[in-house]
């Protein structure tokens, strides 16, 4: 319990009144006893008046797990015995790895035969993991504004944050709600441009001659042509950087995270279109291997590993991984690599190991763009700091390009997008290659 401002005020306007008096007559020294002691009684009743630190009951209820990059509520309910009214400022103490939270002022509720307050603490994760939510701090005045109580509740609550398959959730959701989006689904096989027999039509005025079937038209009597359609268990090996670049944010994610949310968006549309998904991550070393394998079971597998996949501080041996992921496939694969890089110095051994490995399997090489860095490069140079920002910006930006371009040029498909249009161009890509039947 502490005085508030308006008390501080109400105490020091008493040594005006005491002077003025004592300035008429010195027996009126008398008037500042009797103000001293108003004061104090009228700050004892608003300290008694204000709510109790010890009948109040502070409880919080928050979802085991929430995805990395969306906002999440966790319910915070005060309860006091008895019907009062008053407004409490609430202050949440979270993990470091949890946006911070400002201040509020909340009104409390009178009920029945309690006073309640219900409030939603705003969970905003910056990294994965298990964090906490250690404390919720708590004050509010008496009924005359002189007296503020304060308590901290200690909450010690755990909070798992996962990659966010909230993406795949939404489009399963869409498949298995709507007949006919589902039926338009299985319908959709690409004939015509894949290598694999679909079945036999009779010829129509405008089919590829090539593919006639002659000795089926000459048993059936009529001219007859064969369609087919994308060759299906194709194996895709999901590689995921774990690098010191990848942990820096973009839009307030890391970008290991845009990284894994995509592979597991893309990882379940593969199984679904019956490809074979694997899944590596590594940083300086390999640090988690999955086989390829197909079947939708197989996305538990994908998403726990995922999780598992942690930051890393030290620099990215693409020298080492990618060759260890060289030997350990043994048919030519599509290897989507999650990757990121600052210049064209730095990028030298990663484009080397690339082009190596272009040469066996078909590369799809993902990096995030940070939107600010167009952003400053493009900037109005109002001052010099300004000015030096939009020169280190371009430069940047066109090393950028010149690594992706040498890596077209070695093989690879290359992909540099905002996060927002991140995950839908990776599967946009990704079904072009395989109605093109690219590997």
């Amino acid at each position: 319990m502490r005085p508030t401002v308006r008390c501080l005020v109400l105490f020091i306007v008493g040594i005006p009144v005491s002077l003025a008096g004592v300035s008429i007559d010195p027996k009126l020294w008398t008037v500042w006893i009797s103000y001293l002691g108003a004061a104090l009684l009228l700050t004892g009743i608003d300290a008694v008046l204000a709510l109790p630190k010890r009948r109040m009951k502070v409880k919080v209820e928050a979802p085991e797990q929430i995805f990395i990059g969306e906002t999440t509520p966790a319910k915070l309910t005060v309860a006091f015995p008895g019907r009062r009214s008053s407004t409490i400022a609430i202050l949440p103490e979270l993990a470091d790895d949890f946006a911070p939270q400002a201040e509020q002022w909340v009104q409390l509720v009178p009920e029945d035969r309690a006073t309640r307050l219900v409030h939603d603490i705003q969970l905003s994760p910056r990294r994965r993991g298990d964090h906490e939510i250690k404390a919720v701090h708590l004050r509010w005045r008496g009924p005359l504004g002189l007296v503020e109580k304060r308590i901290a509740k200690p909450l010690e609550v755990k909070v798992g944050v996962v990659p966010n398959i909230g993406a795949v959730r939404a489009i399963a959701l869409r498949m298995f709600a709507d007949q006919n989006f589902m039926a338009g689904l299985k319908v959709e096989r690409f004939l015509g441009d894949g290598s694999e027999f679909e079945s036999l039509r009779e010829y129509v005025v405008g089919l590829d001659h090539r593919a006639m079937d002659w000795k089926s038209s000459a048993r059936h009597r009529k001219l007859l042509c064969q369609e087919y359609r994308a060759e299906r268990n194709h194996q895709v090996v999901l590689a995921v950087d774990a690098g010191q670049l990848m942990s820096e944010p973009v839009g307030g994610v890391p970008k290991l995270d845009h990284a894994i949310n995509a592979s597991l968006l893309l990882g379940w549309f593969c199984l679904r279109t019956g490809d074979r998904v694997g899944l590596i991550g590594f940083d300086e070393r390999v640090r988690s291997w999955a086989e390829p394998a197909g079947g939708m079971h197989t996305f538990r597998r994908l998403q726990a590993m995922s999780a598992e996949i942690d930051y890393a501080h030290t620099e990215t041996n693409f020298t080492l991984t990618l060759a260890e992921l060289s030997t350990r496939l043994r048919r030519r694969s599509l290897v989507v690599l999650f990757t990121d890089f600052l210049d064209t110095v730095t990028a030298e051994l990663m484009i080397d190991n690339v082009t190596r490995l272009a040469r066996r399997h078909l590369v799809l090489f993902v990096a995030v763009r940070d939107p600010s860095l167009e952003t400053r490069a493009l900037a109005r140079p109002r001052s010099l700091g300004t000015l030096h920002e939009a020169v280190v910006a371009g430069d940047f930006a066109r090393e950028r390009s010149i690594v992706l371009e040498r890596l077209k040029r070695a093989g690879a498909h290359c992909i540099d997008t905002t996060p927002d249009q991140f995950s839908m161009a990776l599967v946009n890509r990704y079904l072009d290659i395989k109605r093109r039947e690219l590997f």
